[in-house]
């Protein structure tokens, strides 16, 4: 009993990471919504059809017409989208709070570039299932750049060699999208936020692939309890945690309606995600 609560409880810490992966791959993209997304577009657009700056039915329609995705689950998601957002407020957010007052912003650049770096596994694996393979030598270049010159990955010198720049992030849901599998429906993840089912199914490779999780399943086939397995992932949470709150704030706030808001960055950031 003691070893499934100590597992159970390590599962959902490992878990935590998966807001970086999941909502709008928030540590590494910033959305930016069309007009048709953008609260202040809608509400202005509702002040302009109704003089006493009532929003009708018709202008919060517009969002909806925005995402290509279906979401036959609305109700459940917004329940959990709710719930979600009272735990943002009330935990995700003091712990944001407290890591940025903690640690100065270069320090907590420098700790994001080591972590990005370390998923190279992921970019590199999803560039090649794609077909994409310059550009997973790019993603090659790019890491052995930054672990050799960057110290591990704290910094970021291949960003200042041409070839090596801006090289787009791919994940195990863009390569399933680039294979012509639809998104699925939208579904709302308890905790992780915005996602649909495939990439929900995506999140799967993406947590696998990643070297931050290997610790867990080198420990969960030994006996013996190993505390030190908890502090990648949970290092993980924390640094991503600021990026995320970042982004949903960005999206929700002044927003008409945050559900269908927060539902239309997504659809269009991942499809975006997708073309590159």
């Amino acid at each position: 009993m003691k070893y499934r609560a100590y597992t159970l409880r390590l599962l959902l810490l490992a878990a935590t990471p998966l807001l970086t992966d999941c909502s709008m791959q928030a540590a590494k993209t910033t959305v930016k919504p069309t007009a048709a997304a953008t609260p202040m577009a809608a509400t202005k657009k509702g002040a302009a059809a109704d003089k006493v700056g009532t929003v009708k039915d018709d202008e919060l329609d517009e969002y909806a017409t925005a995402p290509d995705i279906s979401d036959p689950l609305e109700k459940l998601n917004r329940g959990t989208f709710w719930v979600n957002n009272q735990l943002y407020t009330f935990l995700l957010r003091p712990i944001s709070k407290g890591y940025q007052l903690i640690l100065p912003r270069p320090v907590r650049k420098g700790i994001d570039n080591a972590f990005e770096n370390v998923k190279y596994p992921v970019r590199f694996v999803n560039c090649t299932l794609q077909g994409k393979f310059k550009r997973a030598g790019q993603e090659t270049g790019k890491f052995v750049v930054n672990t050799v010159g960057g110290i591990g990955g704290i910094f970021r010198p291949a960003e200042k060699i041409p070839a090596l720049a801006n090289v787009p992030d791919e994940d195990t849901a863009q390569t399933f999208g680039k294979w012509g599998i639809p998104n699925g429906p939208y579904i709302v993840l308890p905790l992780l936020g915005p996602s649909s089912l495939r990439d929900g199914v995506g999140l799967v490779g993406d947590y696998a692939l990643n070297p931050v999780n290997w610790p867990y399943f080198w420990w969960y086939g030994s006996r013996n309890n190993h505390d030190w397995v908890i502090v990648p992932p949970l290092a993980n949470t924390l640094r991503s945690t600021p990026a995320q709150m970042e982004n949903y704030d960005t999206i929700t706030k002044d927003a008409v309606d945050p559900y269908l808001s927060t539902r239309s960055a997504y659809s269009q950031n991942r499809a975006e995600a997708i073309k590159k």
